[in-house]
Formats: structure tokens, C-alpha cells, sequence
């Protein structure tokens, strides 16, 4: 009879263990952790990248044909990033849809990565996807931050 209770007990304790470890993973929210942009291409070699992650944003763009290039970093506030990231839907992220590149009729790709803590996501060229409006509201909170000498 001791035998018996003591497995029940051990049997208990086990799956009430079991459990609140399932609870506490499954319970990690998925966020963004690094969003990207960039456009570029055109017969000048037009380039212009943006990384952003939790604590700094790094910005760089120029011209290949003339050797033109300009950089820029900056830490970023809490806020700030939180206010980049409202930018997005993580629902919507895998809905949204790349259309070809046409950098080879000289024409500037505009690309964006998003990573988050289950996934990466790229994008080219979007513009035509319903959720499109995403990336505008993520850009137009970055001429907030960006220097004007450089935007």
C-alpha cells in the first residue's frame, strides 16, 4: 500500500511539474527583435540601408558610381523602439507577399527584414501587398530619428 501511494504521489508530482513548464514556454510572447530596410540599385548603384535593433539603429547610403558614402549610428530609447515595432503586425507578417525584383531593368528593390524571436522574414518590393501600410508607418517613424542631412 505504500508502494502504491508513493508512485501516486511521484505520478503527481511529475505532471504538475510537466505542466508549468509547458505554461511557462508556451508564454514567451513572439517579438520583433531586428528590422532591416534597404533600397537599392539604379545605374548609379544607389544604396540606402537602415538596421534597427532593441538599442541602436545604424543607417548608411551612398552612390558606388562616384564613391559616394555616408554612415550614421545612434543608440535608440526604449520608446523608440517600441514605437518602430507598433509599426507591425507579427500576425500579419507571414501574409505579406514579394513581388519581382527590377533591378535588372535599372530600377531600386526595396527590401525589409524582419526578425523576430521564432522567425525570419524578408520582403522585396511589397509595395503592391495589402499590409504595405505596415512598412510606410515603419518608415515614417524613421525620418523621426534619422538625421535631415541624412534622409
Amino acid at each position: 500500500m505504500k508502494i502504491l501511494f508513493s508512485t501516486f504521489l511521484l505520478l503527481i508530482f511529475f505532471s504538475c511539474s510537466k505542466e508549468s513548464t509547458d505554461k511557462t514556454s508556451d508564454s514567451k510572447k513572439e517579438e520583433i527583435t531586428f528590422i532591416g530596410s534597404s533600397n537599392v540599385g539604379g545605374q548609379l548603384g544607389y544604396y540606402r540601408i537602415i538596421k534597427v535593433t532593441k538599442d541602436s539603429i545604424h543607417f548608411e547610403s551612398g552612390q558606388t558610381v562616384n564613391n559616394k558614402h555616408k554612415e550614421w549610428h545612434s543608440a535608440i530609447k526604449p520608446e523608440t523602439w517600441k514605437k518602430l515595432v507598433s509599426s507591425f503586425k507579427i500576425k500579419n507578417l507571414d501574409h505579406i507577399e514579394s513581388s519581382p525584383s527590377i533591378q535588372a531593368i535599372d530600377g531600386i528593390d526595396e527590401s525589409f527584414q524582419i526578425k523576430t524571436t521564432k522567425k525570419s522574414h524578408v520582403y522585396v518590393n511589397s509595395h503592391n501587398d495589402i499590409h504595405y501600410n505596415q512598412f510606410s508607418r515603419f518608415k515614417q517613424e524613421l525620418l523621426k530619428i534619422i538625421p535631415q542631412e541624412y534622409q
